[in-house]
């Protein structure tokens, strides 16, 4: 089969598709062949940095190295302890993260309590791009954020991969979904069902909402003290980046008696299906701005490296 693997941490000259063998499965495992691979900012960070290719990937001595996680396809052969799935069954999910989940190949071996059925009336393109960044807004709304309804929820980077979930998510759960990004986005954001828009290079946030009772933070740095701001006492916040590690940001999370948690998102195949019955009854879509063959794997990490694209990048095969 053709996989594309990583010769070395730097840049997208390292991406190389390469004639390996097909994967062979576990006794727990699908051999899925794959049709679209979602492409997610993580995948182009553990291709620069060391440290994160050991921390998400994990890769084994002599073993190729390939990264992904998102996948789309088609079931070609089942382990012999599962039940749930057979050859033919069209399933989606995020495999093994963190761990080798090996999904920049024409061929994956998936653990098979990681997967859900892909609606059929949606695309392949449209259910891999709905793995790792929707399970991220599930987990940091759902799980972590108990949303309830008439809650006030503050999603920043509300057009990118994980907000644009997140804000259609929200709104699944009744609460009242303020969006910031670039006034670029604004027509997209409200369009997923936000209520409100902030356009952060024209306005400071903070400013504006103190009442959040739930602020899903996905950016570096000092940011997470702003969103402190935004969030009322007692309320909850959530970062995708950002550890509470710091004194400083202890403290003030202490001040205000917040639920302060650092999502790590795990691949999950009761989510999966919670997002595929979603995805299903239309009350959720993916939005897929760009997609590119398998080939041209290097044109999507310089794009999802840009941080501007809305919704979803996903690579697509035969």
């Amino acid at each position: 089969m053709k996989a594309i693997t990583l010769a070395n941490n730097g840049g997208t000259e390292n991406l190389i598709i390469n004639d390996i063998p097909t994967p062979s499965i576990k006794e727990n495992e699908v051999l899925v062949r794959v049709k679209a691979i979602g492409i997610n900012p993580v995948d182009a960070f553990v291709r620069t940095h060391a440290f994160a290719l050991d921390m998400f990937v994990q890769p084994q001595p002599g073993e190729p190295v390939i990264i992904g996680w998102d996948i789309s396809g088609v079931v070609e052969a089942v382990g012999r302890e599962v039940s749930q799935w057979k050859a033919g069954d069209e399933v989606f999910g995020m495999v093994n993260f963190r761990g080798r989940g090996k999904a920049y190949a024409e061929y994956v071996a998936a653990p098979a309590d990681q997967l859900a059925l892909k609606p059929d009336n949606i695309s392949h393109e449209e259910a891999a791009a709905a793995t790792l960044a929707a399970l991220t807004a599930w987990q940091s709304l759902v799980t972590y954020g108990k949303v309830k309804p008439g809650e006030k929820v503050l999603i920043h980077g509300a057009g990118g991969g994980v907000g644009h979930y997140a804000v259609q998510i929200a709104k699944h759960f009744g609460a009242y979904v303020i969006g910031t990004g670039s006034g670029a986005k604004k027509d997209f954001i409200l369009g997923l069902g936000a209520d409100e828009f902030i356009d952060h290079t024209a306005a400071r946030f903070e400013d504006l909402v103190h009442d959040a009772d739930i602020v899903i933070d996905s950016l570096f740095g000092d940011h997470i003290f702003r969103s402190l701001e935004a969030v009322k006492e007692g309320g909850r916040l959530i970062a995708l980046l950002v550890p509470f590690t710091d004194e400083k940001l202890i403290q003030k999370v202490q001040e205000k008696n917040i639920y302060a948690h650092t999502l790590n998102v795990t691949s999950n195949g009761e989510d999966m299906r919670q997002l595929a019955a979603l995805l299903k009854s239309g009350e959720i879509r993916s939005y897929v701005s760009i997609t590119y063959p398998f080939e041209d794997i290097a044109k999507a990490h310089d794009e999802i490296e840009t941080g501007k694209s809305l919704g979803k990048i996903v690579l697509t095969l035969p």
